[in-house]
């Protein structure tokens, strides 16, 4: 039973139709993105220093979530090129560029959505060793090149990666997640956080006696955006032995050659935590997460009887 499960388990896993998670290798350079925007949703909630509460009313609050699933994309490569001289850089670079994006242009996408940025070009160093000397020498220059290209099937990326493979292009550096309609996204926020603030005033008056009025003014709206390449995490699997006893004493003896541990990064999206309501709850591959913290001042009967 226990192997019939993980085969099914292993097919499910390597199925086609599944729709793999992008990032990009700009995920070696953070670490918790999706920790760094918890804790900014966190600090929306948080009173500022000094903050009086209003002597008329009460203060309502909202915290919404909507996760978003692009329009589009734009997917940026990496491209250098070591040579002698700058000349020859720039001529070596410059036919693998167009080796790569006359590959894509074969694969439909038009002259008009590719892009080629130059980045920088720098010199490159090395050690000549004479005698006892190890001296430092210029030995050419490097050129360095991003080519971006924008594309609406999510499913291109993977004939993406194979045309520049072909062209001994080997960074995807990142792939921006665009969403055309944001004016959309955030008027059914504000729709979903005023209608939670209202239910709110309904529960208090029902379950508690306190009658609301109509809200006096909007206190704090923050809205937020997180876009895939922010919220990747990643982790390394590994359990290491240790050394033993004989080896620290006879430790000049040996060269000790560790084992490469690969990392793991997956999407870590935001999830219903401290959210009141979620727009599009179920999550099953990389999202633009857009969210609103609303804060309104209510009115009291209380508070108007107590008023000469």
């Amino acid at each position: 039973m226990i192997r019939a499960y993980i085969a099914v388990m292993m097919a499910l896993a390597s199925s086609t139709l599944a729709v793999g998670q992008t990032s990009g290798n700009i995920g070696y350079s953070q670490s918790s993105g999706s920790s760094r925007a918890r804790q900014a949703e966190r600090n929306k909630r948080v009173p500022l220093p000094g903050e009086p509460h209003p002597s008329d009313g009460m203060f309502l609050e909202a915290s919404v979530l909507m996760n978003v699933l692009a329009d589009e994309y734009v997917a940026v490569f990496g491209v250098s090129q070591e040579c002698v001289t700058v000349a020859e850089c720039s001529q070596k670079i410059d036919a693998v560029i167009a080796e790569f994006t006359t590959a894509v242009q074969q694969l439909g996408i038009g002259r008009n959505d590719t892009n080629v940025d130059f980045v920088g070009q720098n010199r490159t160093y090395d050690y000549k060793i004479t005698g006892d000397v190890a001296k430092e020498e210029l030995t050419g220059f490097e050129i360095k090149k991003n080519v971006a290209i924008h594309y609406r099937d999510k499913l291109m990326l993977d004939k993406l990666i194979v045309a520049a493979s072909r062209s001994k292009i080997f960074d995807l550096i990142k792939v921006d997640y665009l969403v055309k309609d944001q004016i959309a996204v955030e008027n059914r926020l504000m729709e979903e956080a005023s209608r939670v603030i209202k239910q709110k005033a309904a529960k208090y008056e029902q379950l508690l006696g306190v009658k609301l009025d109509s809200p006096v003014r909007i206190y704090a709206e923050k809205p937020s955006i997180y876009f895939p390449i922010e919220m990747y995490d990643s982790y390394t699997a590994q359990e290491s032995g240790s050394l033993s006893n004989a080896y620290e004493r006879d430790r000049g003896r040996y060269a000790v050659q560790g084992a490469r541990k690969s990392r793991t990064f997956f999407f870590n999206p935001l999830n219903a935590d401290g959210f009141d309501y979620v727009v599009n709850p179920v999550v099953v591959e990389p999202v633009v997460q857009f969210t609103l913290y609303l804060k309104v001042i209510y009115g009291t009967d209380q508070a108007k009887a107590a008023k000469p």
